[in-house]
């Protein structure tokens, strides 16, 4: 192989990189392992005969999509046995591209946790990467036909798990700020303005830090446990904390006095605080220690 071959390569590896990690961070609900995916993907088309590849970015994405659903199998496994809620891990999206910008909210991540693998690539492929059929067919080793099933599958169940757009990262960073602020020092009449009726609070410690290990359902048990976390934090706000936007929401990173990295995230509908992530898992959130400086 040349090195002109090489570059050219390697360019065409590059211009899809923003896309293939979209679809492999959809895919997986890791940052982690969807930068994981794309090395191995990079090694593989190291190997591929470009001479004959008439599309780079569709045949990078079939190699991607693979690698993923191979990843699937084995995280479905892991998911059986981890403690407490699983949220997918937070990606910045302050500067993300527009194929990240789309829709990474956390409730779309979660609802293409409930489905499986297939029908979550095809879904992925065709309804969010505008792929044709034939080639959702090409990179799932399926007749056009079944993916088409798949895909209307994928789509019903999302619908129904997801049925609102995510809000607006934009309009809620003041009361994302009032938020941190009033958990932290036990302010519970803000808290009471700021949250809806029928709010949810899910965190995710993955075993390795504290957490809740169910969901929290309902103003009135999530301020009693607001209460109780600010109690222990001597009503204080931590020293490092930023807003920042996680998945398309507003959100804060903070590190308390334990040493432990957190990312909160707020769903926020007319005004009101409707989901609440936590996530404190340090696998994580590991790589969101940058945006403390």
């Amino acid at each position: 192989m040349t090195a002109q071959t090489k570059d050219t390569g390697t360019d065409a590896f590059l211009t899809a990189r923003p896309r293939l990690f979209a679809a492999a961070y959809r895919m997986l609900g890791s940052v982690t392992d969807a930068e994981d995916i794309l090395q191995d993907a990079y090694l593989r088309w190291q190997s591929a005969p470009k001479g004959e590849v008439l599309d780079p970015t569709g045949y990078l994405m079939r190699i991607t999509t693979r690698l993923c659903l191979d990843q699937l199998k084995s995280a479905r496994k892991q998911r059986e046995t981890y403690p407490g809620e699983w949220l997918p891990e937070p990606v910045l999206t302050d500067d993300a591209t527009d194929q990240l910008d789309h829709d990474v909210s956390v409730a779309l991540l979660l609802a293409l946790d409930a489905l499986s693998p297939l029908e979550r690539a095809a879904f992925l492929l065709h309804d969010i990467f505008d792929s044709s059929y034939s080639d959702v067919a090409s990179a799932l080793n399926r007749s056009p036909e079944a993916c088409r099933q798949l895909a209307t599958r994928a789509r019903r169940k999302v619908q129904a798990l997801r049925p609102e757009a995510p809000s607006r990262p934009d309009q809620g960073e003041a009361l994302t700020e009032a938020f941190f602020r009033a958990s932290k020092t036990g302010d519970m009449t803000t808290l009471t303005r700021l949250l809806s009726e029928d709010v949810q609070l899910i965190s995710d410690g993955g075993g390795k830090a504290m957490a809740a290990l169910n969901p929290i359902y309902g103003r009135d048990k999530v301020l009693r446990l607001l209460a109780g976390l600010a109690r222990k934090a001597h009503h204080t706000t931590p020293d490092h904390w930023r807003l920042c936007q996680l998945n398309g929401l507003p959100a804060i990173v903070s590190r308390g006095e334990d040493g432990i990295l957190q990312a909160t995230s707020l769903d926020i509908r007319a005004g009101r605080i409707t989901r609440i992530y936590v996530t404190r898992n340090p696998d994580k959130t590991r790589h969101l220690a940058s945006v403390l400086g």
